[in-house]
């Protein structure tokens, strides 16, 4: 297991290729930069001796049996990777190489069920039940993104119950928040993820999601399940309106800033949300007394490590 993997072990298994980046040395030869994927983790890879084979079989979503050995560079442990060949996927287990949910997805989908039966407003549960049985699929299936947070198996749907459980939290403590609206904001603030991104595989962007992106896929979403089911309240313009600003600032992608209670909170524990899993994983493989890596989504800090 990559987890488990120290400096100048044998490598000498299947994986799972997360991304592949071809490159070019000062010396005009072409190498590979890999990243390996197993259910434990991720493990930057180097090729430096690179055939046609080679870049042909090398490619996102990929799964290929790789030797190797690891070594440490900059303090980063790196495989150095002697060969890559293809595998016959009939006998591969995707399970031993798709990192999962922190927590069961029995668990994700018992309190999805119990969020969605929550739901007492009838615009609400409508528009919730048609929608998600049509998405619920893909929904407990895909990542939350390709990178940064939640980019694993199962991503999408522990992210949106992180940000319920959070939500709910807040809206006890506020007065005058309207949790159903809350809750279904909330479940529906990314749905459109399962179009924007390809799958759980090798996931990328779909053309959709380059032109459109998924805050715009999830209004659209919205807007044609109330109108099929003829609903004329102002409910579907407010989980519009969640939906397009939950990213909280326009240079963050929302064309709306949050304009209601609800959307304003709805933005803040989303933002919360992914930075603490970006902070969880960073500090997962730092040592205790030590600093971080620098961060992309935390403004490129290095965060401290408390020892115990």
């Amino acid at each position: 297991m990559i987890k488990e993997l120290e400096q100048g072990d044998v490598i000498d298994g299947a994986y799972l290729i997360k991304d592949a980046v071809k490159g070019v040395t000062n010396a005009g030869l072409n190498y590979l930069t890999i990243i390996l994927q197993d259910s434990s983790g991720y493990l930057e890879g180097k090729k430096w001796e690179v055939s046609a084979d080679d870049l042909k079989i090398c490619y996102p979503g990929n799964i290929v049996y790789v030797t190797g050995e690891t070594n440490t560079y900059k303090g980063k442990l790196q495989a150095k990777i002697f060969s890559v060949k293809e595998v016959n996927k009939n006998n591969i287990d995707l399970s031993d190489l798709l990192i999962e949910s922190p927590i069961k997805i029995s668990i994700l989908e018992e309190k999805f069920k119990n969020y969605l039966n929550k739901i007492v407003n009838p615009d609400c549960k409508a528009i919730l039940n048609d929608i998600f049985a049509r998405y619920y699929k893909d929904f407990k299936e895909f990542p939350a993104a390709t990178k940064n947070h939640h980019e694993f198996y199962h991503g999408l749907i522990y992210h949106t119950i992180s940000m319920c459980e959070l939500a709910e939290m807040i809206a006890h403590h506020y007065e005058d928040v309207d949790l159903d609206l809350l809750i279904s904001g909330c479940l529906l603030h990314d749905l459109g993820k399962v179009i924007e991104l390809s799958g759980i595989v090798g996931t990328k962007y779909t053309i959709e999601g380059n032109l459109l992106g998924h805050l715009t896929i999830g209004m659209a979403i919205i807007r044609e399940t109330a109108n099929k089911l003829g609903i004329k309240s102002e409910v579907p313009l407010l989980l519009e309106h969640m939906v397009l600003s939950h990213h909280g600032k326009l240079e963050y992608g929302s064309p709306v800033l949050p304009q209601t209670k609800e959307a304003l909170i709805l933005s803040i524990v989303d933002d919360l949300d992914a930075k603490m899993m970006s902070l969880e994983k960073a500090l997962e493989v730092t040592p205790e007394g030590e600093m971080s890596e620098k961060i992309f989504p935390l403004d490129n800090r290095s965060f401290y490590k408390p020892q115990k």
